[in-house]
């Protein structure tokens, strides 16, 4: 059995300026046709292990990193509901939501009021309904997004890290971010690992008009893509209240 090849990703030379030739749309209408849709995934470990899984040139041998750059194309919400425990395969939740807002199906409705969004509804003190974030990302001298699915346990950095941006006037679009892991414990003692983000450079001007092109595709595309892609027979351990360790207030992730 092969080993994971432990790598760098360093940046391309032409940075984003291939995707002045290229039109996702396209490509997905006129290469994709009939086949899936989905977008190969960066997974964050268990265990509070400090290294992404990313995609690699050998399909079913992903490389791991201890961190990457790329730029943030799109990011938002999606809360999934199980009345049974999820064991993996394509079925949909029973009551799921991609804005975080509004649920649809059983039991539906306003996802601030509903009583499965509150902690102590699932297993070990978690949420029955399980919130993540989905972000789009791209690498440098590449042309097709990725996709990074956050667990509970990581939104509360990356809340911080838009709140940074938009303090400066940036949006998550115009940077490149620098993405890492830590080894963080929840209330209970155990292990598991965190997202961490920080600010790589600024894109340039001609990079930027171009990676709000992909941005908007990326918008559109993101509702097409499945439940199933967030591989939510995850463990819940790193699900807990987001409170500052600091001040004790609770911070909302963003919605």
């Amino acid at each position: 059995m092969s080993s994971k090849k432990e790598t760098s990703l360093t940046k391309q030379d032409n940075g984003f300026l291939r995707l002045a030739d290229f039109n996702m749309a396209g490509m997905m209408a006129e290469e994709l046709d009939g086949l899936d849709m989905s977008f190969e995934r960066i997974k964050i470990p268990s265990a509070g292990s400090t290294v992404f899984e990313v995609p690699g040139e050998n399909p079913g041998e992903p490389d791991t990193v201890k961190e990457f750059s790329a730029v943030i194309l799109y990011h938002h919400p999606l809360h999934a509901y199980y009345k049974t425990k999820y064991t993996g395969g394509s079925q949909p939740p029973d009551c799921g939501s991609f804005d975080g807002i509004t649920g649809e199906g059983d039991p539906g409705g306003n996802c601030n009021t509903c009583p499965l969004n509150r902690f102590g509804t699932g297993e070990n003190g978690s949420k029955a309904c399980k919130n993540r974030r989905r972000i789009y990302v791209l690498r440098e001298g590449e042309i097709f997004p990725l996709l990074l699915s956050l667990p509970t346990g990581s939104l509360k950095e990356f809340t911080k890290y838009i709140k940074r941006l938009l303090s400066k006037g940036r949006k998550s679009n115009s940077v490149v971010t620098r993405f890492s892991l830590k080894k963080a414990t929840n209330s209970g003692g155990i292990a598991y690992s965190q997202a961490q983000f920080a600010i790589d450079r600024t894109l340039t001007a001609e990079e930027y008009a171009l990676i709000g092109k992909l941005s908007e595709q990326v918008r559109e595309y993101s509702r097409r893509v499945g439940f199933e892609a967030d591989n939510t027979v995850e463990t819940d351990i790193d699900e807990e209240a987001f409170a500052d360790p600091e001040t004790g207030e609770i911070i909302e992730p963003l919605k």
